[in-house]
């Protein structure tokens, strides 16, 4: 069996499947193939334009996207797509390889304000992360190289990473309007300098983690039919809205019996003076009436 652990995940889109792996295919630059000339810079990608049902290869960070013609069902396939790339992995060879040196890429990077006034988003043209990753010090980001940088300045609080930016807390020693060009600027050159965002073992360590997680849920209760329901709604008509606000909200847990539901805030969100007023104004407000009265408060705990 291969030693390479590749989990497979549904997209919304029923061709489309992301093979997720617990290392990085590539760090700071993304690939797609629509056909095997195409796919010269990856041997990997070649081999899979192979099987007949593959019509496009999609290589970003932990992740490889591909999508396939209606001749054949997912169900039907994926395991054996999951074992190639696994196999391929297992192999030692690389993912890229390109005869030419890579080109810096123009990378562009502007600061965005967030109802926390401690916190400020820098959002990037080019994704940086699948997932959310929060540091709260330097010690946590041993496995973030980015972050870890940006605890180097003494003002810098804690690092949020999602998507394609990244919310910096600061401490109050220093004004937003002093410092927030010196912190682009120093993302921006980071990331077109094409230094790693996340080193291999946080992949690991997160994978761990939320097999943990799984295996303590499954063994207290699994979700209710109205937890299921309240975490769709976060899903989404919440967590976009958090997102773009360069934060991050969960659940955690419901209690039935006093009709509340308890999140988790991270991010700009996390210790935001405005939180309770969204809770209350926004989540709770559209929990309650989507859920006719079956919720009537929340509650947020700082991730």
């Amino acid at each position: 069996m291969p030693d390479f652990n590749i989990q497979v995940q549904p997209t919304n889109n029923e061709n489309i499947v992301k093979f997720i792996a617990s290392s990085f295919f590539t760090q700071a630059k993304s690939y797609e193939f629509k056909n095997i000339d195409e796919a010269k810079p990856s041997l990997l990608a070649q081999q899979l334009f192979y099987l007949p049902f593959v019509k496009t290869v999609y290589i970003s960070q932990n992740f490889i996207a591909i999508e396939k013609y209606n001749i054949v069902a997912w169900s039907d396939v994926q395991d054996e797509v999951a074992d190639a790339i696994s196999e391929y992995m297992d192999s030692g060879k690389p993912v890229i390889t390109e005869d030419e040196p890579s080109k810096k890429i123009p990378v562009t990077v502007y600061a965005e304000s967030t109802p926390n006034p401690a916190v400020l988003k820098f959002v990037a043209n080019k994704p940086l992360v699948t997932g959310t990753f929060e540091f709260k010090n330097i010690d946590e980001a041993m496995h973030a190289p980015i972050a870890r940088a940006l605890f180097n300045f003494p003002f810098v609080k804690e690092v949020f990473i999602s998507a394609n930016y990244i919310s910096v807390m600061k401490f109050n020693i220093a004004e937003w309007q002093e410092i927030s060009m010196e912190v682009r600027d120093f993302i921006r050159t980071y990331i077109e300098d094409g230094k790693p965002i996340l080193d291999d073992e946080i992949l690991h360590n997160k994978n761990a983690s939320e097999e943990n997680s799984s295996e303590r849920n499954n063994e207290t209760k699994d979700y209710s039919e109205i937890d299921k329901e309240i975490i769709a709604i976060l899903d989404e008509y919440i967590k976009p809205a958090v997102a773009s606000d360069g934060g991050h909200i969960a659940f955690d847990s419901f209690d039935e019996s006093t009709k509340t539901v308890r999140v988790i805030l991270q991010g700009a969100c996390s210790g935001c003076p405005s939180s309770t007023i969204t809770l209350k104004n926004g989540i709770e407000t559209m929990l309650n009436e989507m859920l006719n009265g079956r919720v009537t408060k929340v509650e947020a705990i700082n991730g």
